[in-house]
């Protein structure tokens, strides 16, 4: 059984009056891919924006290989491990690609390296490659999210957070970016997974979640999601 690389416990995240996360609690195995699915309005951003220290919780503990994590700046959470590809992806328009893919590894001194690595992302995605020279903000959608991940990766991340990757991208590009997913996975990162397409996620994840309303209502296998009554209406359009 693999060991636990994340653990959120009790977590409380609120915008100003508004409490969107009520006492979360899960946890991402080392070299698995947990997802967590919800509604929109669940708080399934809010979750990935407190982990990655973006937002404040109230109360609660996070964790990363037991080292509290709960409260701190997002560049000491980055530097710990922890990387996050967000929800529309979110590149730097006026950027380069190679400008942006830098700006990944901002918490990182050792040029040599992060120059390998930027011929690495290169090598994994060559349409970035072909567009090294160009704006951020003149990709297709497909290819932001492919910079997103990339830039993400900059981090050497142990967990990376990925945000509804498969958001607005057509089916082709979702396909992609699921094999690209299952390959980061495969090379030993531990990947804590954002997505509504249920079925997609099916095909990858080791473990799931269902938030609703800012509260953890399901957790368990792929088995027990098909097996789940909520889950096979609302996400995997099944009759019952």
């Amino acid at each position: 059984m693999s060991e636990t690389l994340l653990k959120v416990s009790d977590v409380a995240t609120a915008y100003g009056a508004i409490e969107a996360l009520k006492g979360v609690s899960l946890s991402a195995a080392d070299g698995e891919i947990t997802c967590l699915l919800g509604p929109n309005g669940a708080g399934k951003t809010t979750l990935m924006m407190t982990i990655a220290g973006i937002l404040k919780p109230r109360r609660g503990s996070i964790t990363l290989r037991g080292e509290e994590v709960a409260g701190r700046a997002p560049r000491h959470i980055v530097e710990r491990g922890i990387a996050l590809v967000p929800e529309n992806r979110l590149v730097f328009p006026d950027m380069t690609v190679e400008e942006n893919l830098r700006a990944g590894a901002f918490s990182r001194d050792d040029a040599a390296e992060i120059g390998r690595d930027v011929e690495a992302m290169f090598t994994r995605f060559p349409r970035l490659r072909e567009r090294s020279a160009q704006n951020a903000g003149t990709l297709s959608g497909g290819e932001q999210q492919m910079l997103a991940i990339s830039r993400a990766l900059m981090a050497r991340p142990k967990l990376l957070l990925m945000d509804e990757p498969s958001l607005g991208l057509a089916p082709l590009i979702v396909e992609d970016i699921f094999r690209i997913i299952r390959e980061l996975n495969a090379e030993g990162t531990t990947i804590f997974l954002v997505e509504q397409n249920a079925h997609m996620a099916l095909r990858i994840a080791n473990h799931f979640y269902l938030i609703e309303q800012g509260r953890v209502v399901f957790d368990g296998t792929p088995g027990e999601v098909e097996e789940e009554e909520i889950i096979k209406r609302a996400y995997l359009g099944t009759e019952v």
